[in-house]
């Protein structure tokens, strides 16, 4: 089988762990933070792991099998 391509705008949003995990980042941290506690805006700010539903779909855009 041919190589897989990776696509770009999977690498800008994911991240592979040392353990083969795939981290990625919250969503809602871009615009209307006043409206946001102080408490949900540091929870947003820390990394969190692909779902095991889309692990294989965001491996396989990273170029992995």
């Amino acid at each position: 089988m041919p190589k897989l391509k990776t696509r770009k705008s999977t690498t800008k949003r994911f991240k592979v762990t040392g353990t083969g995990k795939v981290a990625r980042s919250h969503a809602n941290k871009g615009h209307l933070l006043t409206g946001k506690t102080r408490s949900r805006k540091r929870r947003l700010r820390r990394s969190g792991l692909v779902n095991a539903v889309d692990l294989g779909r965001v491996r396989r855009q990273l170029g992995l099998r």
